[in-house]
């Protein structure tokens, strides 16, 4: 027997023009101006203010006939309600005539449940600040992402909720995805449910635990396992105390281990081990493998030469390889091109300035503040070392200009966010390998252009002015500027600016 179905829902099967944006396809609604398409229709109902026919703030999807200004539903004569059935705000409604926060929520609390009708005591700080998210749209559509699939938003809350999930950063190693995982372990530490550690530690540690299971020699992965948590790891946790890992040490951290095993197993392909290995082995695996690989082995071999698992071998000094700088008429170029091309984005024209102007690694750009930047009576300072920096017009402008309008700024993840460039996951700027992209895509090349910043720099002035007021060590601004020839050698500190006392000017004719 077939299903009886209203008129109503069988108008809805055929496809009709939008009145808005003229596309035929699938209409989500009639208003009294027409058929509107669900796109139309959602983008519609996102439009707040303050009606100009009846004063009333509120949801504007309509339009006045005459020009077509936004106007209330009840000003546009429209038949049906967009108020939510629990709270009562108008706009966008789903199941049960609820808004897209109510609708959340329910969600939320469904996922979260402990088994006793509610949500589990130690996940409602994470619930809370998930409901607080600007937009709760962006919320509900994570939640449904790869909906009834392992390892999906809902299917690791769920998880959590019922207990099968530990609140431990153990726990979260092994968990599959990862990436779904790890944005789900920042949002814990960001609510102070897990404690907080270095991101780049965390994914260090949960590559360790799906490196160390793909080693088949137990022996092997036993001598791994131990440089990897007494070495490197160590290194990581110690560096992370000082400041904040950055993901160049992390992927070199990750291939110092991947080298290592691939060491062992070169040994075990020559029949040697490490007891019996000799110089000439060492040689001659050093003669075989790229300069990279020569670079992340070296820590290994001083490690087991430490550990007595090896004897003491001559290992080569490490090359350390710099970028050639762009010269200073290329940079200034760049700089004027930032600065004065309105139809570049905003953020990579506020990073790209910040590389070329003070010499500043991208590693260290994301990690800048909205703190760092302070407005003195209309002078700009950026706090790279002590003292701050002075921004010069146009720069300081499209500085503060970014600040108000500053990206990923919507949702649960940064909505409190102080960091200068926000990125998407809980607690976390951007990554500097996404922002050198976006630099690098318009043509600007970020290390050549630090590289050329920081030369002129120490040509400027000394060297350890330069490394006071970028953040630089004094030992590297001194190196570059040996290197560049101006090394301020006869530099007397002191006030320059005013004549010695006794001195007079000689005029021309006494010359």
């Amino acid at each position: 027997m077939s299903p009886s179905y209203t008129p109503e829902q069988r108008e809805r099967w055929h496809k009709k023009t939008c009145c808005r944006c003229g596309r035929h396809g699938w209409f989500a609604a009639c208003w009294p101006d027409g058929y509107v398409c669900r796109t139309c229709h959602d983008k519609a109902l996102r439009v707040r203010g303050c009606c100009p026919d009846c004063g009333t703030d509120r949801a504007l999807p309509g339009l006045r006939p005459g020009d077509r200004t936004p106007v209330c539903p009840a000003c546009a004569g429209f038949t049906v309600s967009y108020e939510c059935s629990r709270c009562g705000f108008e706009g966008k409604l789903h199941g049960r005539h609820l808004c897209t926060r109510c609708t959340f929520a329910d969600k939320l609390a469904e996922l979260l449940d402990d088994g006793s009708g509610r949500t589990r005591p130690e996940l409602v700080p994470l619930a809370d600040s998930l409901l607080a998210m600007d937009n709760p749209l962006s919320g509900l559509t994570w939640l449904y992402m790869r909906k009834g699939r392992t390892g999906s938003a809902g299917d690791l809350l769920r998880r959590l909720g019922r207990g099968d999930i530990q609140l431990t950063h153990e726990a979260f190693h092994t968990l599959q995805p990862w990436r779904a995982a790890a944005h789900l372990r920042e949002l814990l530490m960001d609510c102070g449910i897990l404690p907080a550690i270095d991101k780049q530690i965390c994914s260090f540690e949960r590559w360790l635990v799906s490196h160390l299971a793909t080693i088949p020699d137990l022996e092997h992965a036993q001598v791994v396992r131990r440089f990897a948590t007494w070495e490197v790891l160590a290194r990581l946790r110690t560096r992370a105390e000082r400041k904040p890992v950055t993901p160049a040490s992390r992927r070199f951290a990750g291939d110092q281990v991947k080298h290592a095993t691939a060491f062992l197993n070169w040994l075990t392909d020559h029949r040697v081990t490490l007891i019996t290995c000799r110089q000439a082995d060492i040689d001659a695996w050093h003669v075989e493998h790229n300069e990279h690989a020569r670079n992340c082995i070296r820590g290994f071999l001083l490690w087991c030469m430490t550990s007595k698992l090896t004897r003491r071998f001559q290992l080569p000094t490490a090359a350390i390889r710099r970028a050639s700088p762009i010269t200073q008429h290329e940079r200034v170029n760049l700089l004027g091109r930032l600065l004065a091309d309105h139809s570049l984005p905003l953020r990579t024209r506020i990073a790209g300035t910040i590389v070329l102007l003070y010499a500043q690694p991208l590693s260290r750009v994301v990690r800048l503040t909205i703190d760092d930047v302070t407005n003195d009576n209309g002078l700009v300072l950026l706090r790279l070392g002590d003292p701050p920096s002075p921004v010069p017009e146009p720069a300081a402008g499209l500085l503060l200009h970014w600040i108000d309008n500053r990206d990923n700024m919507n949702t649960a993840t940064n909505r409190d966010s102080r960091w200068l460039f926000p990125g998407r996951r809980a607690g976390q700027p951007m990554h500097p390998d996404t922002l050198a992209a976006l630099i690098n895509d318009l043509g600007i090349p970020t290390v050549a252009g630090r590289t050329a910043a920081i030369r002129q720099h120490v040509l400027e002035m000394p060297a350890s002015v330069v490394a006071e007021a970028l953040g630089y060590h004094h030992v590297t601004t001194t190196r570059i500027a040996s290197e560049t020839g101006g090394t301020w050698s006869r530099y007397a500190a002191g006030e320059h600016l005013k004549s010695p006392s006794g001195w007079t000017p000689r005029t021309t004719r006494e010359r």
